[in-house]
Order: structure tokens, then sequence, then C-alpha cells
């Protein structure tokens, strides 16, 4: 009897973790984050602060500090939202915050991807 309890288990943890990890995969493996920069729908949304906004930032990216994220979350509800910052550290911060609220974020990374997506298209490459 406590073979048949322990092998159950064993199934039971099984299932959930590959059940898990097949959810999360499938969805990466969808996403061209090229495609998603370069779409008409899609709001950029730099997470660094004001003043490095201000130094530059892609081409129609609004600007959205990471400490500001959880204030305008249901601005960005209902919306394709693409954050990055310098090198993906607060935008990795900020898409955990806009996916357990319920909007739809990908990670642009940095500014330096974003811009080399965009200037991609502009190039014609």
């Amino acid at each position: 009897m406590i073979k048949g309890k322990v092998a159950g288990y064993f199934v039971a943890i099984i299932l959930t973790l590959t059940a898990c990890t097949t959810k999360s995969n499938s969805l990466a493996q969808k996403v061209d984050i090229r495609e998603m920069v370069n779409s008409s729908d899609v709001t950029l949304v730099d997470v660094r602060i004001p003043e490095q906004y201000q130094a530059g930032t892609a081409k129609g990216a609004v600007n959205i500090p990471l400490a500001e994220i959880h204030n305008n979350i249901d601005s960005l509800k209902g919306q394709k939202v693409v954050v990055f910052c310098n090198k993906g550290i607060q935008a990795d911060q900020a898409m955990e915050i806009l996916k357990k609220n319920g909007v739809e974020a990908y990670d642009g990374t940095s500014l330096q991807n974003v811009k080399g997506i965009q200037n991609e298209k502009k190039f014609g490459k």
C-alpha cells in the first residue's frame, strides 16, 4: 500500500512539472520580438529613469520608470507592451509585475536591442 502512495505522488509531481514547462516553452517560442517591436499596435515602454529616457530612447517609446509601473497598470491593460531598459534587468522586473497584473508584456531587453531592431526595419535588413 505504501508503494502505491509513493508511486501516486511521484506521478503527480511529474505531471505538475511537465505541465508547467510545456506551457511556458510553447508561449516563448511563438513570440518574435522583432515583429513585436515594429508592430503599430504595440506600446514600447522604456522603464529607465526620466533622465536616461530624455537622453535618448527608441522611436515611439513612452517612459514609465520601473518605480512607477504599479501606478500605470490600468493604463497598460488591454495593450501589447514591450518593455526595455539599459541591460534588461529592470525590464525583467517590469515584465514580472505586468504579467502578474494581467498585462500582455514582452521582453525587449535593452534600449540597444530595441533600437537595433528598429534600425533593421529602417534599412531593409
